[in-house]
């Protein structure tokens, strides 16, 4: 009997063991759905001109108070609103491209760094001077409700689903746009070679507006599906995971749209594993973690490959 009983306790803490391994892996992807999308952004403008867009998490915030305005003040659902903050985004990624990147195309890289640091404060902080600093709650557009895995006591709730088959969607419309349409192979020739794409007859002015539309777009997106994540949205709220989101496009490597993908979805999961098994405060410090041993083992990324540069 005793026996028994000993084996049916450790058979038990295994059973909610793997509960909890199962439920913090739904988190991440959850989680990791939002950062690829974010990450995708980062990956396609350094592709195309080599920037680093340290704006585009303000894009992200920016899209989730679009999105809020839409639901709130337009009465609209949740796909008509994320719509609406793609649309909004792309529209005001393209304006920043005009007005902040463009006359400094052949500046150094570090004035271009500097002008993104201070794109992103700017939209920072007209943000909070206009809407004020204050969080607003994101209204519930998504029905309540969860679905169970498997039997175990692990769940995925309707957010969570919804989360990851609008990721999913728009990555796959978006390897369908860069591998088969004109405008994908114009953006792939102008990634390879800018100057001799210039050569064969491509605008690469619009181009690289295009790019930062549907990077901006996807940040957008991004912006609403945490904002009904989460139910709370703020005009600082894109600090840290634009870096996080970062750190995502450099571990899948930098520049690869899958990688981009993919990296985010590590991150994601990392991130949710440290929280349920260590302690939150530290879910931060392990992500630029990840960022310094990458830099150091494979800074090329998973998924990117050594260049030799001629001199």
């Amino acid at each position: 009997m005793k026996n028994a009983l000993l084996f049916y306790g450790v058979y038990n803490r295994k059973g909610v063991s793997m509960d909890i391994f199962i439920q913090q892996v739904i988190n991440g992807l959850s989680l990791g759905s939002i950062y690829a999308l974010i990450a995708l952004g980062y990956t396609m403008v350094y592709g195309i001109i080599k920037l680093i867009n340290f704006a585009h998490g303000e894009i992200y915030m920016i899209g989730a108070y679009i999105g809020f305005f839409a639901i709130t003040s337009m009465g609209l659902g949740f796909i008509p609103a994320l719509i609406i903050a793609m649309i909004g985004c792309a529209i005001l990624g393209m304006a920043i491209e005009k007005i902040a990147y463009k006359p400094l195309r052949k500046s150094t890289r570090i004035a271009v760094l500097i002008t993104a640091i201070g794109v992103s404060l700017f939209l920072q902080y007209t943000t909070v001077f206009f809407l004020r600093p204050e969080p607003r709650i994101f209204p519930k557009i998504l029905t309540d409700g969860r679905f169970n895995i498997f039997g175990l006591k692990a769940y995925i709730t309707y957010q969570q689903l919804t989360i990851f088959i609008v990721t999913i969607l728009l990555v796959v419309l978006l390897q369908y746009i860069v591998h088969f349409t004109k405008t994908g192979k114009a953006m792939r020739a102008v990634a390879f070679d800018k100057d001799a794409a210039t050569l064969m007859g491509i605008n690469t002015n619009n181009i690289i507006s295009i790019t930062f539309a549907i990077g901006s777009a996807l940040a957008g997106a991004a912006g609403v599906m945490v904002g009904v994540y989460y139910s709370a949205i703020n005009p600082l709220m894109g600090i840290m995971p634009g870096l996080k989101a970062f750190v995502a496009a450099v571990l899948g490597g930098i520049g690869i749209i899958p990688g981009a993908f993919t990296g985010g979805m590590i991150m994601g999961v990392i991130e949710a594993m440290v929280s349920g098994y260590g302690n939150s405060l530290y879910r931060d410090a392990v992500a630029f973690l990840i960022l310094i041993i990458i830099l150091i083992f494979k800074p090329t990324g998973l998924f990117g490959k050594s260049e030799r540069e001629k001199v």
